[in-house]
């Protein structure tokens, strides 16, 4: 399984009162790396041209270390089909240097056409591009 890195760079204003990030801005994080993963590009057209997104069914996440204001975070994502319709992803956030992930997430995925209809993964990917 291929593991896709995303780097992130920490801003204050990701920070709360306390300097360490905000707990919900680590599934922007996630977020951010999932497009990075699929691409831009191709999200826009799928959505702009066959109506078709992907859309967040689940999130567990495990917050073991916090990132403060400075840090260099690595987002690592490997993903698995759960089923026909169910993509399940780990998403790992690391902080520059360290031996284990400081945030752990498991997010579940589905696809859906413009009227939220739930849409086979492998229909998806065998459209034209």
């Amino acid at each position: 399984m291929q593991c896709h890195h995303f780097p992130v760079q920490v801003y204050y204003e990701d920070t709360d009162h306390s300097g360490v990030v905000y707990y919900a801005n680590y599934l922007k994080y996630f977020e951010r790396a999932r497009e990075a993963l699929l691409g831009t590009d191709l999200l826009v057209k799928l959505w702009n041209e066959q109506g078709i997104g992907f859309a967040v069914y689940s999130v567990n996440v495990k917050y073991t270390d916090s990132a403060v204001f400075g840090d260099k975070l690595d987002v690592r994502t490997t993903f698995k089909m759960d089923s026909q319709f169910r993509a399940i992803l780990n998403q790992d956030i690391w902080k520059e240097g360290a031996t284990k992930p400081s945030i752990i997430g498991v997010i579940e995925l589905i696809c859906i056409d413009k009227s939220k209809r739930l849409l086979a993964f492998e229909d998806v990917m065998n459209l034209p591009a």
